[in-house]
């Protein structure tokens, strides 16, 4: 099986690397072969994110493969794509069997028009982005990796070897699957979604001074009453008043910005070490339970299950 990574200047090196490597260990220990190979459009090498240099195997425009793979880079987003890449990339999908984008290689995919009527992901800073700049893709901002039909697309950058290894276990199966997952020391299926690792309020400033006063106040001290009545009261404004003004300033309504800042507060109290219950105290869930409902809910695991991924290695 002929699998081919699609490459250009600025290309996310891990994009690259991860999934080439899943396929190649698959080869090292079990029963099944791919020839892996990397494309680009009228270049021998290209130069990686990192500055290190890929070599090219062959032209994009003329290489037939089974499965095709267009890796990430930072470039891709907010900016025109060369029209060379998205013309070659969509002519390449059109004869390959499997398609997939890692990361914000979605936008490629995009803008060819290969994700048009399906559902996709990417890497969870530019989910609301893909959505906006493409109204006939459904995004799903919290998957790891999205199947519709023959076309795979996965979250950010080593999100790629949890598509490698789901691309994998269609092949040859989930027991060498596992092995392959196994010895490079990863999840076959990673618990959780994407949104564990996204902070919850990364939302730009508002120009409303009320509406920055009351965020303010939240984030100062999550574990205080910031119900809609209080907020409003402190700001002198009518609840409905200050409704508005999240909706038009956030897009949210209060109670869900205070349940970010809460979660913000939550996973940040964790990561220092903080007993569930402290947390829970300290970000204004009030009681372990609380928490607990609210982190299975938003990030698919249990505070205990993200405090062991992410509290500090210092400690």
């Amino acid at each position: 099986m002929r699998v081919g990574m699609v490459v250009f200047d600025g290309v996310k090196l891990l994009d690259v690397a991860g999934p080439m490597e899943v396929f190649a260990e698959a080869g090292r220990v079990g029963d099944v072969g791919y020839e892996l190979i990397t494309l680009a459009v009228g270049k021998d090498t290209v130069t990686s994110s990192t500055g290190m240099a890929v070599k090219v195997d062959a032209d994009l425009r003329t290489t037939s493969v089974d499965t095709l793979l267009v890796a990430g880079g930072d470039r891709l987003v907010g900016k025109a794509i060369e029209p060379e890449l998205v013309d070659a990339v969509r002519d390449a999908a059109s004869r390959t069997p499997r398609v997939c984008s890692i990361c914000t290689g979605a936008f490629v995919l995009a803008a060819a028009g290969v994700l048009d009527g399906r559902r996709a992901t990417t890497h969870w800073r530019q989910t609301d982005l893909l959505a906006r700049s493409y109204p006939r893709i459904t995004v799903e901002p919290d998957s790891i990796w999205v199947r519709d039909g023959s076309v795979f697309t996965s979250a950010g950058v080593s999100a790629g070897i949890d598509l490698a290894l789901a691309l994998l276990e269609q092949d040859a199966g989930g027991e060498l699957a596992r092995s392959v997952a196994q010895l490079l020391v990863v999840f076959l299926q990673r618990p959780g979604g994407q949104s564990q690792f996204s902070p919850s309020t990364a939302h730009p400033r508002p120009r409303s001074s009320v509406l920055r006063a009351v965020m303010d106040a939240v984030v100062a001290d999550p574990s205080q009453d910031h119900s809609a009545a209080r907020m409003a009261a402190a700001a002198s404004v009518s609840p409905r008043h200050l409704t508005r003004l999240f909706h038009a300033g956030l897009g949210l309504t209060p109670a869900r910005y205070v349940e970010e800042v809460r979660m913000d507060a939550g996973k940040r109290a964790l990561e220092q070490g903080m007993t569930v219950a402290k947390a829970a105290q300290v970000a204004g869930f009030g009681t372990s339970e609380s928490m607990r409902r609210a982190f299975v809910l938003r990030l698919g695991v249990s505070p205990r299950a993200y405090q062991q991924r992410f509290r500090s290695t210092l400690r």
